[in-house]
């Protein structure tokens, strides 16, 4: 059992008494307590001396078990073993539960029934509204109902074994590999019966599961597809109907505009022209409409970027609710369009709206401001923002070769979180897009031979940074907790940093501005800019 006492924790182990197997499976709670507890412990080993589960109400942070790191975010799950070395690293205060649970059950039992590196992404409303009950049940015992916390927890154990096995299945079923072809052939003449037999089922059988999978009918859905895929070619370029109607797997035009309209109320040449509700998903193309003038119907919005104007509490869209919280909200706002990086999870959006998928890395936060401005409309206000960018670049040039002379040398920009360092790339942003892109700095080149192009950061930690030299350090963040502030001092102390020429020759510049060089986008590249230029020629 874990017990957290002024900061220290430690174990206590359960005594089973010699409890026998059987051949069925009995599961015990030991101790529930909140997640609001262990947050405070980032970077010490928490023991587990019981199977746990781990479940996250709100807030966000990463669990390593045995090494494995793991995302934590709102509807997460996880279930591990009592041997397990756990570490664990918030990024949003967490709240939810941690069970300590005994089980009377075998090996190959507890990786049939409920394994130990079992989890759920994404749990549904109804585990999420047991777990609380349970936790209210243990927290507040009520002697008139002595069994109640036993039932509780039963029957939470049996709809996570469900939830886990339906996950299981749906992900390495059939449907996987019918939805991959559909993906590649949705313009082409498929039939229901052709799915049917790529997946080894009946047709009945193949109608059934998918119209529960996706709550509405094979045929729907193709059209559906279509449908969406016309009109991000609408938002993005000016196709022939024609042309575009075969694209799409329609053989005319008119037939492609009757379906387009049956399925989103106006004629692709209306809906061309309206002025259209907008949801952005992340920071970046948030602020990218902003520039542009245009308020979100729903926005992800940084803290930095709240900062320099107030958002409407009903305009803001906050990801780290549950994915079926945040497909009501979307849904609810009635989008003409969604914005986003490519990621697989933007497919359960498809009945709400198209989705604008700009690919991550890929494209420059120029190329992503003009892409979306060509959407929204906006080509002319991005084009006139861009000339008064570019002149501030050629204004801190000027200044930077008065400063430092023309010959800028490398720079290098490190993030600094509580047990890692990462240095960036240019298409990683950071600030690099404006070092290594506008200002005529250079990485190092023991970060390109380490392939930082192919991945866009590299990952060190806190202590060995100083083995990577260049002529400019910039670091845009500093840990927040204890441990990782003396790490910190532990590398400024060391030798190696010592001996850098950045260090010798005073050009280390800490600025502790991570939410400001966390954007990649018009509005905080101007803003990394300014600040890149202050530090470096005061």
């Amino acid at each position: 059992m874990i017990i957290i006492e002024k900061g220290i924790i430690s174990t206590m182990p359960i005594q089973s008494g010699g409890m026998p197997h059987h051949s069925h499976p009995f599961y015990m709670p030991v101790k529930i307590s909140s997640l609001t507890s262990l947050s405070h412990y980032t970077t010490d080993n928490i023991p587990a001396t019981n199977s746990c589960i781990m479940i996250v109400w709100e807030g966000k942070g990463q669990l390593e078990i045995d090494g494995e790191p793991h995302n934590l975010k709102p509807g997460s799950i996880k279930n591990f073993a009592a041997s397990s070395n756990l570490k664990l690293e918030t990024e949003q205060q967490l709240q939810g539960m941690w069970i300590e649970y005994a089980s009377t059950a075998n090996r190959n039992q507890e990786d049939y029934y409920l394994n130990d590196s079992s989890s759920l992404h994404h749990a549904s409303t109804e585990l999420i509204a047991l777990s609380g009950e349970l936790y209210s049940a243990w927290i507040q015992p009520d002697n008139r109902k002595p069994f109640k916390v036993q039932q509780l927890f039963t029957q939470l154990i049996v709809n996570l074994h469900h939830e886990l096995a339906a996950t299981k299945e749906t992900s390495g079923s059939w449907l996987e590999h019918v939805f991959k072809y559909i993906e590649a052939h949705y313009n082409e003449d498929i039939t229901r019966e052709q799915m049917a037999t790529l997946a080894g089922v009946s047709p009945e059988h193949f109608s059934r599961t998918f119209r529960k999978i996706m709550g509405q009918t094979f045929s729907a859905y193709i059209t559906l597809l279509r449908i969406r895929r016309a009109q991000q070619r609408i938002l993005t370029s000016s196709p022939n109907l024609t042309t575009l109607a075969q694209e799409v797997g329609y053989e005319e035009g008119t037939y492609l505009s009757r379906k387009f309209k049956q399925l989103v109320g106006l004629s692709p040449t209306a809906y061309q022209n309206k002025n259209k509700k907008i949801v952005a998903l992340n920071y970046n193309h948030t602020a990218i409409l902003r520039v542009l003038e245009i308020m979100p119907q729903l926005g992800v919005y940084s803290d930095w970027h709240r900062s320099l104007e107030q958002v409407p509490a009903s305009k803001q869209l906050a990801m780290n609710e549950g994915s079926s919280s945040l497909f009501d909200s979307i849904a609810l706002a009635e989008p003409d369009i969604i914005i986003s990086y490519n990621i697989p999870e933007n497919k359960i959006l498809t009945p709400v709206a198209p989705v604008i998928e700009l690919p991550f890395m890929q494209m420059s936060w120029r190329e992503q401001f003009g892409l979306i401005a060509d959407v929204v409309n906006r080509r002319q206000r991005a084009e006139e923002w861009l000339g008064h960018y570019d002149g501030l670049c050629h204004a801190a040039n000027k200044k930077l070769n008065h400063s430092i002379g023309s010959e800028r040398g490398t720079a290098i920009v490190w993030e600094l979180s509580s047990r890692a360092a990462y240095c960036f790339s240019s298409s990683y942003g950071r600030g690099c897009q404006i070092l290594y892109g506008d200002l005529g700095f250079k990485p190092p080149s023991i970060i390109m031979e380490n392939g930082i192009m192919d991945s866009g950061y590299l990952v060190s930690s806190i202590e060995e940074i100083g083995t990577y030299p260049a002529d400019y350090i910039i670091i845009t963040s500093i840990p927040s907790s204890s441990e990782g502030r003396k790490r910190l001092s532990r590398l400024l102390r060391s030798r190696d940093w010592k001996q850098l020429d950045a260090v010798r020759n005073n050009r280390v510049y800490i600025l502790n501005k991570g939410d400001m060089f966390y954007g990649f986008d018009p509005l905080s590249s101007q803003a990394q800019l300014k600040e890149l230029l202050r530090v470096m020629t005061s």
